[in-house]
Formats: C-alpha cells, sequence, structure tokens
C-alpha cells in the first residue's frame, strides 16, 4: 500500500528527547517500511527515517531557536504539501489532535484515518468534530474516547515498543536505590506529587524531565525549590539511548497525573525494562 503519516511539527521524528507522539509514529513508520509498504512521512526536515521524508519546515518548532513561531501557520502549511499530494496514498494517517486538517479533506474523509494522541475533552472539540462525522478515528485507550463518545471510531490501538529496544534487568541500581520520574514538568504530570511521595518513601529521586515555555513559570515556582541536588535530584532531558538505563536501575517509575493521560508511554517503557510502576488511576 501507498500510506502517508502526517506527524505533529512540534518535535522530529523520531524525537531527540522528549516527545511521545513523534516516537510512536516513527515506530510505526518504521515498522510498516519493513512490511514492504510505500510510506511517506511529512515532518519536520530534521527527523529521520526509512520512508520518504516530506518536510514542511527545517526544523521542528521546539528545536527552532527563533522567536515568533506560529505552530499553526506551520500545521496549515504542511496540511497544504499534504493536501496537493494526496491523490498518491492509499491511506493518508494522520496523528493530529488538534483536527485542523479535516476541513482540508473532507472529501476524502474515508481514505484517512486520524489517531490524536492528546486528551479530548476540550470544550470546543466535540462540536468541531461533529461539523466533520465522517472521519475516522482510532483511539490510543479506551478511555481517551470519553470525550468524544459519538464520534465515528474505528478501534483502540494501545502503543507498543520494538521488542528490540528494551529488555528487563530486575536489578535496582549497585549505589543507593532511586525512584525515578520521567516526562515533561507540568501541573498535570505532577511532579511535585512525585518527590513528595519519594520524599515520604525514604527513596531518592530522579528526575529526568522536560521543561516546555508553558512550563518554565510553574517549574520555577513549584518544582525547582524541591529540588535538593541530594534525595531530588535533576538529571535533565534525556536521550533516547540513555532511557534503558535509567528506567531499569530504578526501584520504581512514579506516575503520579492529575489529568486524564491518553496512554503514558512512559509507563509501558518501565515495564519493558522491569521496572514497577506506580501511578493514579486516572485516564
Amino acid at each position: 500500500m501507498k500510506i502517508a503519516h502526517v506527524a505533529p511539527l512540534y518535535e522530529s521524528v523520531p524525537p531527540r528527547l522528549y516527545g511521545g507522539t513523534e516516537r510512536i509514529v516513527s515506530y510505526l513508520t518504521e515498522a510498516l517500511v519493513d512490511l514492504g509498504h510505500e510510506v511517506t512521512l511529512f515532518a519536520s526536515g530534521d527527523s529521520q527515517t526509512s520512508a520518504k521524508l516530506v518536510p514542511s519546515r527545517e526544523r521542528a518548532l521546539r528545536l527552532d531557536p527563533r522567536p515568533l513561531k506560529s505552530e499553526i501557520a506551520a500545521h496549515l502549511s504542511m496540511l497544504a504539501q499534504v493536501r496537493e499530494r494526496a491523490s498518491e496514498f492509499d491511506v493518508i494517517h494522520f496523528h493530529l489532535s488538534h483536527f485542523l486538517h479535516f476541513s482540508f479533506f473532507e472529501d476524502i474523509a474515508e481514505r484517512t484515518v486520524t489517531t490524536p494522541h492528546g486528551r479530548l475533552d476540550y470544550v470546543d472539540l466535540a462540536p468541531a468534530y461533529e461539523r466533520f462525522p465522517r472521519f475516522p478515528l482510532i483511539s490510543i485507550s479506551h478511555s481517551q474516547k470519553a470525550g468524544l463518545a459519538n464520534a465515528n471510531w474505528l478501534a483502540t490501538i494501545h502503543h507498543g515498543l520494538p521488542t528490540a529496544l528494551y529488555e528487563p534487568t530486575f536489578e535496582t541500581a549497585a549505589e543507593e536505590p532511586y525512584l525515578a520520574f520521567l516526562g515533561r514538568f507540568s501541573r498535570d504530570k505532577r511532579p511535585d506529587r512525585a518527590i513528595e511521595i519519594a520524599l515520604r518513601s525514604g527513596l531518592k529521586l530522579k528526575l529526568a524531565a522536560k521543561i516546555g515555555d508553558d512550563d518554565r513559570a510553574y517549574f520555577r515556582e513549584v518544582v525547582e525549590p524541591l529540588i535538593d541536588g541530594d534525595r531530588v535530584v535533576y538529571v535533565g532531558e534525556i536521550e533516547e539511548n540513555q532511557k534503558a538505563e535509567f528506567l531499569g536501575k530504578a526501584a520504581g517509575l512514579l506516575f503520579p497525573i492529575d489529568w486524564p493521560e491518553p496512554f503514558g508511554l512512559a509507563a509501558i517503557e518501565a515495564m519493558a525494562c522491569g521496572t514497577p510502576v506506580i501511578g493514579w488511576s486516572c485516564g
């Protein structure tokens, strides 16, 4: 088949650091190429893939140091590229949660599939989708569908990982055991709650997380004062090749979220390393 994948432009595919959505797009794209499909990836120009890459901007939005970037304009430009080439593909798979593509592709909705990777309980999403009911959707968890309960859901397909990516070690660090927090410093992910849990348990906590522009104030005001460099340590935003060791040597991954998590890739990454996950039943 001739398949197009349309990725968000916030991170490269795969991401250099944080970026669960773009990581899943990469896994899926490479697997389809391995199966012999003719795959085209619409993404940022700093992406790396064995598929045919069609870049819509030179660098991913987060890695572009220029000020005054417009994520809406960037995605609209990419969607115009996809629309110009739509006749080349049997299926166009969108990985966009904002549904900007609906108005571009309404006449060929049946040749598309959309996997929204974010939360779907925003008040404006359901009315927007009701205007475009022909678009088929794939959810990444059963709970994610609640925000759009009456949408044209085809299936729920949970995220997976390449089997060779992680191996369980079942061994904690040779030095002092530690708990791990992996993700981003945001009110949704509740690193402050993870710190409290670790301090109450008496275990050291290592935080590996992204500080997004929208979360800098929260980090400075809430999280940073709790990081002492001894019992609570910030190790930075780690790369993919550092995850296995970071997660594999941890006594557990803390996942004390405070939002309807659509999936939570870090949880299955930890379990693939043989590390238990301590999380909230939310999402």
